[in-house]
């Protein structure tokens, strides 16, 4: 009986939080944490799923096109899209899935889940498209975002399917880049808060978006990837004082997140000068998205404070996950700093690859 293992990892978002569904570019990596689905062909025509970590099964026939989808049902969604591009599942698979990517934690274990799923139908069945990893990470959002309607943007699949440290332009012409494949020093501490993605993320577009226009609606020249700092000024004239924090929080990330990819292109990378632009972008999502909790902002004191260079919180945010860049052979005090403050987990990470199969 034929096996495929798939594997995808999680991710952790460098610069650009909350950019990508504005048309804004974002700096992440792929991290070595990782969701594996081991299939093994069966003489049915379902697929026996098994969700070791979460100790829940699922039968799904093979044949099924979901007419309708349930919310965030990834399966089913991914399963209605690749029809669309000539995958058609004809025999069935027991799948064993597992994984060390914390759930509900800000490092994108339902994307790399998903991005495991779709790589391994494509590997069973085939699809009518060259199969890149540029090619597996836009069925991937197309899966989770377009076909739920879901408010997010195409940072997780890109990063995680592309793999390395890359430059994600979200705008014509699109355009994934790798800058990086290697950036040591990394520390991943997860605060055990759960995160709320859907809602957070759906309140925070919509009051940037709405600003946005506003800006637009009183300057026709307005271009929010041209703007700068200096500008927020005449521009938050145009905005009533609720929207102003969000306007000025898609500026503010933009500019540092352009400052880091001028880091990134140089010859060698200074990672006390990316530690402290991470510093800056985390300031503009604690004190104007307020998208932080008290222990995040604990263990984001703590590891400064145990000598990394910079951290910040990861994702959507209201909880989940902190990142920090350390001068690298200190990774293990910056981790235990994060503990003492709170954290329920830290560890070290490095740079992976990317969604494939193994």
């Amino acid at each position: 009986m034929k096996k495929i293992i798939s594997l995808a990892p999680g991710r952790t978002c460098l610069f650009g939080d909350h950019q990508d569904y504005l048309g804004l570019p974002v700096i992440a990596c792929a991290i070595d944490r990782d969701i594996r689905l081991t299939a093994v062909q069966n003489s049915t025509s379902v697929f026996n799923l098994n969700m070791v970590d979460i100790n829940e099964t699922r039968i799904i026939k093979i044949d099924e096109t979901f007419p309708e989808l349930k919310p965030r049902d990834y399966f089913a969604s991914s399963l209605r899209v690749l029809r669309r591009y000539g995958c058609i599942p004809n025999i069935g698979y027991d799948i064993n899935i597992s994984g060390n990517i914390p759930i509900n934690s800000g490092t994108s274990s339902s994307s790399a889940l998903l991005l495991a799923w779709i790589n391994f139908l494509i590997e069973a069945y085939g699809v009518n498209e060259e199969v890149t990893p540029e090619f597996i990470s836009k069925i991937g959002y197309l899966s989770e975002v377009v076909e739920h309607g879901e408010p997010g943007g195409m940072m997780d699949h890109y990063s995680i399917g592309v793999g390395n440290v890359v430059y994600i332009n979200t705008v014509n012409p699109f355009a994934v880049t790798v800058i990086g494949k290697e950036l040591n020093g990394l520390v991943t501490g997860v605060s055990g808060v759960p995160k709320e993605t859907i809602g957070l993320i759906g309140e925070l577009k919509n009051n940037a978006l709405l600003s946005i226009d506003l800006v637009k609606q009183n300057d026709k020249s307005f271009d929010l990837n041209t703007a700068e700092i200096e500008d927020l000024k005449k521009y938050s004239n145009f905005l009533p004082d609720r929207l102003i924090p969000y306007f000025e929080a898609a500026v503010k990330n933009h500019h540092y997140t352009k400052l880091a990819l001028k880091e990134f292109q140089k010859a060698s990378l200074d990672l006390k000068k990316i530690g402290e632009l991470m510093n800056g972008h985390h300031a503009v999502l604690r004190d104007l998205l307020k998208i932080t909790v008290p222990r995040i902002d604990a263990m984001i004191n703590a590891s400064l404070k145990a000598g990394a260079y910079g951290a910040k919180i990861v994702g959507s945010g209201g909880g989940g996950s902190i990142v920090a860049i350390a001068e690298p052979g200190k990774e293990s005090q910056v981790a235990e700093a994060m503990l003492a403050a709170g954290a329920v987990a830290a560890y070290a990470v490095n740079v992976d690859p990317g969604a494939r199969i193994v």
